[in-house]
């Protein structure tokens, strides 16, 4: 029962955000102007009607009394003036209720023209409003673009949370160069190494020799180049010390 309640919110709150989207309220008003200007425009036309009604009505009676007028005028040419009087008083009923007919059709023109410039600035007023819910819609979709814009933005990370692993990577590969160079260090001084580095320098000599061969056999060898012995400190005191000993011999007693 709990999860059919929760149901009916979850569909009440999605109707209610159907409603509330500005796209269909738009639309709604829209259609709402449209009715009411057509309600209107039909009180328009059934007042321009019974306008037109008191004006058939006031026409037919002018020109009964008229005809009236005419038929009186005939009767008193023709000497009946009892007949003319009574034309005369029927005109009189006429020409009253003309003078009422007249006063309301008066008014129903003024409000028919009252009503024909209400609904003409109405029929403005709708294509103003159109227009500008046009330009509520485009701002609308802008600002479903934008957000939507900024909702795709917003797991974009600028930050320097990967100088953390690259400056980790570094240091296990300094690490691992270090340990590389230790590595390398203690081969240089164990046995295998030393006996690597005589058969290498055993091999250096071999080859030199051969060199040395190959250079005589191609007559490409050169003289080795005298050598002074250049004496040293210790001949220097052994020739004056047997010097000082020469001349004590000599010297008498």
């Amino acid at each position: 029962m709990g999860r059919f309640f929760r149901w009916l919110k979850a569909l009440f709150n999605r109707g209610m955000d159907k409603l509330e989207d500005p796209e269909i309220m738009l639309d709604q008003a829209r259609r709402d102007m449209q009715a009411a200007f057509s309600a209107n425009r039909e009180k328009a036309v059934q007042a321009i009607t019974q306008r037109n009604r008191l004006q058939s009505m006031f026409d037919e009676q002018t020109a009964k009394s008229a005809q009236l007028e005419s038929q009186a005028t005939m009767a008193l040419k023709q000497g009946n003036r009892e007949l003319a009087r009574g034309i005369m008083r029927e005109k009189q009923t006429v020409d009253g209720g003309l003078e009422s007919l007249k006063a309301s059709l008066a008014a129903a023109t003024e409000t028919v023209e009252q009503v024909k410039v209400a609904i003409k600035r109405q029929e403005e007023e709708i294509r103003r409003k159109t227009s500008e819910a046009l330009a509520l819609k485009a701002q609308w979709k802008q600002s479903q673009i934008q957000s939507a814009i900024t909702k795709s933005l917003d797991g974009l990370n600028f930050d320097h949370e990967f100088d953390s692993s690259f400056g980790a990577a570094r240091e296990r590969i300094k690490e691992s160069q270090a340990e590389a160079q230790a590595r390398q260090e203690m081969f240089g001084t164990s046995i295998a190494g030393k006996t690597m580095q005589m058969e290498d320098m055993a091999m250096d000599a071999q080859a030199e020799e051969e060199l040395t061969k190959l250079e005589e056999r191609l007559g490409l060898a050169t003289k080795p180049a005298e050598t002074t012995v250049e004496p040293t400190v210790a001949d220097d005191v052994d020739s004056q010390l047997a010097e000082l000993e020469k001349r004590i011999e000599q010297s008498p007693g």
